[in-house]
């Protein structure tokens, strides 16, 4: 059998490896992209790319409920069968929109790649070797491991349906369970959330969790914590689930119970490849433990949060390393996050409930509903937490209406460790919003 030699391969294409496959387009290099799934990845087709393109309906639809009595007679109301034609018709040619974008530069394989030894990969009955093999297949959805787990969906699932089911349960009260039953609530599902613990995103402090749990009851949104789901089964009337303390009915049931390692297939075993149930294992240049294999993106085992940002980072770093524009070790930058759910929450830098007893640092919490901004949307919830490391700016998180927004406001201050007097002097925002009122809230 012949042996096709390239520079590099790289298994997937989502947002690391696609970073690397249009900077490698720019080089001589010759370059192999495996793909078994839809091109692109899990980002744009099934997560936040089509998550964001529906917030954008969601949004206005609740905070016209929000202002109904407060300048608004008619609330907006969401039809869930345009919304969803509207997103198809955007969403559904991206994967072959990419596969071309990549086609034009570089070598294309259609299916899995798996590993025959510590050189070579194999897909399709070819076999391919390179001096640099790059493993970006990301991560996939969990599937609860119970009886009737055929009655699971995830969010590729929900992400695509025409038809919104009456009743919905969501099991998993992370980023994607949380954002998710946020949307189909808004658009008129009856929606229960299976919580097996006492909290919902714990990325975030409590005060934050607890109030996001609330604004959603408060919209009919259901919460059973401490419930583990043991089984699902037909019911006359649709669904029922059985857990620890009670039966739930419902008509479609979306597992968000997370994400695991996207390696199934790779064959690992046939390798020195190291892992674990958090991804495979990369040393301070993304490299595995077999020389000239590397991982970048979701795929990764490390402490920083599974992002399209990170990502992207990754893919930028390992092409900049593998083309000799560094040697340095890869430096992660401050990173945010937030949850797209209604209100939003979001965060960056130190989290205020880990450094509570810790005297070096102090913590402002200031409430937004005084603002003009905010009580004109009447929303009550926005808070904004800060926390200080003596003078300087080294955490922030918020829950509200635009918390993303209003967090990457500080994103800089914490990153570039700029001082309130640097800030004041440098920098006049626009008046009046959040970032108006940064200068005056940094000491």
């Amino acid at each position: 059998m012949d042996m096709k030699k390239y520079d590099e391969i790289l298994i997937g294409s989502g947002p690391a490896a696609y970073k690397m496959s249009n900077l490698l387009a720019k080089t001589k290099h010759k370059v192999l992209v495996i793909e078994g799934f839809e091109y692109g990845g899990t980002c744009p087709n099934y997560g936040c790319e089509p998550k964001i393109f529906l917030e954008g309906a969601v949004r206005p639809v609740l905070q016209s409920q929000q202002l109904l009595g407060h300048g608004i007679s008619q609330p907006a109301k969401l039809e869930w069968k345009s919304l969803m034609k509207t997103k198809l018709n955007r969403f559904d040619p991206w994967p072959a929109e990419t596969r071309d974008i990549i086609k034009k530069s570089h070598d294309i394989e259609d299916g899995y790649a798996s590993f025959i030894d510590n050189k070579t990969v194999s897909v399709n009955g070819h076999q391919y070797q390179a001096d640099h093999i790059i493993i970006a297949t990301g991560q996939t959805p969990n599937i609860l491991d119970i009886p009737g787990k055929e009655y699971l969906h995830t969010n590729y699932d929900l992400l695509s349906l025409k038809e919104l089911p009456k009743r919905i349960t969501v099991i998993g009260a992370g980023f994607v369970g949380l954002e998710l039953a946020t949307l189909v609530a808004a658009a008129g599902a009856e929606v229960t959330i299976i919580v097996h613990s006492d909290r919902v995103l714990r990325e975030f402090t409590k005060a934050e969790d607890q109030a996001l749990v609330e604004a959603m009851k408060e919209r009919g949104i259901k919460f059973s914590f401490n419930t583990e789901t043991q089984k699902i089964s037909q019911h006359e009337k649709g669904l029922l689930i059985t857990t620890n303390h009670n039966e739930i009915e419902t008509d479609y049931v979306l597992d968000a119970t997370g994400r695991h390692p996207n390696i199934e297939k790779l064959a690992l075993e046939n390798t020195s490849i190291k892992y674990d149930r958090h991804g495979i294992k990369v040393d301070d240049h993304l490299m595995t433990s077999v020389k000239g294999i590397y991982a970048i993106g979701d795929v990764i085992s490390r402490k920083q949060p599974k992002l399209t940002p990170v990502a992207e980072f990754e893919g930028q770093y390992l092409f900049n390393y593998l083309t000799g524009k560094t040697n340095q070790e890869i430096a992660y930058p401050t990173i945010a996050q937030a949850a797209f759910t209604f209100p939003e929450v979001a965060r960056a830098g130190v989290n205020p409930n880990k450094i509570k007893s810790n005297p070096q640092y102090k913590v402002k919490t200031i409430p937004l509903k005084y603002s003009s901004l905010y009580a004109g949307q009447n929303d009550k919830i926005s808070t904004l937490t800060l926390v200080f490391k003596g003078q300087q700016l080294v955490g922030a998180s918020e829950i509200g209406d635009y918390a993303a927004d209003d967090i990457n406001n500080f994103l800089p201050i914490i990153s570039l460790a700029i001082t309130g007097a640097e800030y004041r002097q440098k920098v006049m925002a626009i008046y009046p919003t959040l970032a108006d009122k940064v200068g005056e809230l940094l000491p």
